[in-house]
Protein backbone atom coordinates (compact mmCIF):
# COMPACT_ATOMS: atom_id res chain seq x y z
CA UNK A 1 0.00 0.00 0.00
CA UNK A 2 1.10 3.12 -1.06
CA UNK A 3 1.18 6.13 1.50
CA UNK A 4 -0.98 8.95 0.41
CA UNK A 5 -0.11 12.63 -0.29
CA UNK A 6 -2.49 14.86 0.97
CA UNK A 7 -0.47 18.68 0.40
CA UNK A 8 -2.02 20.85 -2.59
CA UNK A 9 -0.68 20.41 -6.13
CA UNK A 10 -2.01 22.08 -9.71
CA UNK A 11 -2.60 19.23 -11.47
CA UNK A 12 -1.26 19.14 -15.04
CA UNK A 13 -3.63 17.36 -17.67
CA UNK A 14 -1.64 14.25 -18.35
CA UNK A 15 -1.45 13.81 -14.17
CA UNK A 16 -5.47 14.31 -14.61
CA UNK A 17 -5.39 11.13 -17.59
CA UNK A 18 -3.01 9.05 -15.90
CA UNK A 19 -5.41 8.82 -12.62
CA UNK A 20 -8.14 8.32 -14.91
CA UNK A 21 -5.96 5.51 -16.66
CA UNK A 22 -5.61 4.08 -13.67
CA UNK A 23 -1.75 4.34 -13.47
CA UNK A 24 -0.40 2.93 -9.91
CA UNK A 25 2.44 5.24 -9.31
CA UNK A 26 -0.60 8.37 -9.60
CA UNK A 27 -2.30 6.92 -6.46
CA UNK A 28 -0.61 8.66 -4.00
CA UNK A 29 -2.15 11.43 -5.13
CA UNK A 30 -5.85 10.40 -5.04
CA UNK A 31 -6.06 12.19 -1.35
CA UNK A 32 -3.62 15.54 -2.81
CA UNK A 33 -6.08 18.89 -2.61
CA UNK A 34 -6.27 19.72 -6.68
CA UNK A 35 -5.77 22.40 -8.57
CA UNK A 36 -6.32 23.40 -11.70
CA UNK A 37 -6.93 26.44 -14.21
CA UNK A 38 -9.32 26.82 -17.14
CA UNK A 39 -6.44 26.26 -19.54
CA UNK A 40 -6.25 22.83 -17.64
CA UNK A 41 -9.74 22.26 -17.72
CA UNK A 42 -10.07 23.07 -21.45
CA UNK A 43 -7.62 20.48 -22.13
CA UNK A 44 -9.15 18.02 -20.27
CA UNK A 45 -12.85 18.70 -22.00
CA UNK A 46 -10.88 18.86 -25.09
CA UNK A 47 -8.94 15.04 -24.86
CA UNK A 48 -12.01 13.32 -23.00
CA UNK A 49 -14.55 14.52 -25.61
CA UNK A 50 -12.04 13.23 -28.56
CA UNK A 51 -11.33 9.76 -26.79
CA UNK A 52 -15.88 9.77 -25.79
CA UNK A 53 -14.90 8.95 -22.56
CA UNK A 54 -18.38 6.90 -20.92
CA UNK A 55 -17.75 9.19 -17.92
CA UNK A 56 -17.19 12.68 -19.06
CA UNK A 57 -19.88 14.85 -17.47
CA UNK A 58 -18.89 13.29 -14.11
CA UNK A 59 -15.50 13.76 -14.68
CA UNK A 60 -15.61 17.25 -15.86
CA UNK A 61 -18.11 18.03 -13.19
CA UNK A 62 -15.44 16.56 -10.56
CA UNK A 63 -12.93 18.64 -11.84
CA UNK A 64 -14.36 22.06 -12.46
CA UNK A 65 -14.81 22.53 -8.68
CA UNK A 66 -11.06 22.62 -8.50
CA UNK A 67 -10.53 25.36 -11.21
CA UNK A 68 -8.61 29.05 -9.62
CA UNK A 69 -8.59 31.85 -11.90
CA UNK A 70 -4.80 31.98 -13.83
CA UNK A 71 -4.28 35.89 -13.01
CA UNK A 72 -3.07 38.00 -15.89
CA UNK A 73 0.75 39.01 -14.50
CA UNK A 74 0.54 34.74 -14.39
CA UNK A 75 -0.43 34.49 -17.98
CA UNK A 76 2.29 37.06 -18.61
CA UNK A 77 5.15 35.52 -16.94
CA UNK A 78 3.99 32.41 -18.56
CA UNK A 79 4.40 33.22 -21.89
CA UNK A 80 7.68 34.98 -21.23
CA UNK A 81 9.01 31.67 -19.80
CA UNK A 82 7.21 29.72 -23.27
CA UNK A 83 9.49 31.98 -25.08
CA UNK A 84 12.74 30.84 -23.43
CA UNK A 85 11.93 27.54 -23.47
CA UNK A 86 10.38 27.54 -27.50
CA UNK A 87 12.89 25.18 -28.32
CA UNK A 88 11.00 22.71 -25.83
CA UNK A 89 8.00 22.69 -27.59
CA UNK A 90 6.06 23.35 -24.29
CA UNK A 91 2.33 23.99 -24.77
CA UNK A 92 0.78 27.20 -23.47
CA UNK A 93 -1.16 24.99 -21.37
CA UNK A 94 1.50 23.78 -19.40
CA UNK A 95 3.21 26.97 -19.17
CA UNK A 96 0.53 28.99 -17.38
CA UNK A 97 0.46 25.42 -15.92
CA UNK A 98 3.82 25.52 -14.08
CA UNK A 99 4.21 29.37 -13.80
CA UNK A 100 0.59 29.29 -11.62
CA UNK A 101 1.97 26.58 -9.28
CA UNK A 102 5.41 28.87 -8.85
CA UNK A 103 3.07 31.79 -8.10
CA UNK A 104 0.59 29.71 -5.59
CA UNK A 105 3.79 28.32 -3.76
CA UNK A 106 2.90 24.93 -4.69
CA UNK A 107 4.18 22.05 -7.07
CA UNK A 108 2.91 21.58 -10.48
CA UNK A 109 2.35 17.72 -10.94
CA UNK A 110 2.76 16.35 -14.48
CA UNK A 111 4.57 13.66 -16.11
CA UNK A 112 5.30 15.18 -19.31
CA UNK A 113 8.86 14.77 -20.39
CA UNK A 114 9.92 18.57 -21.09
CA UNK A 115 9.24 19.07 -17.03
CA UNK A 116 11.42 16.50 -15.66
CA UNK A 117 14.12 17.52 -12.95
CA UNK A 118 12.22 21.23 -12.85
CA UNK A 119 12.47 23.05 -9.85
CA UNK A 120 8.87 23.04 -8.44
CA UNK A 121 7.51 20.26 -10.38
CA UNK A 122 6.29 16.99 -8.78
CA UNK A 123 7.33 14.76 -12.37
CA UNK A 124 5.42 11.28 -12.59
CA UNK A 125 5.66 8.60 -14.78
Amino acid sequence: MHQEITETFLFDTYAIMEILEKNEAYEIYLDADIIINDFIFAELCYNLTKEKHPNLKEILDKYAQHISYAEPETIRKAMEFRLNWKDRNVSITDCIGYVMAKDLGIKFLTGDKEFENIENVEFVK
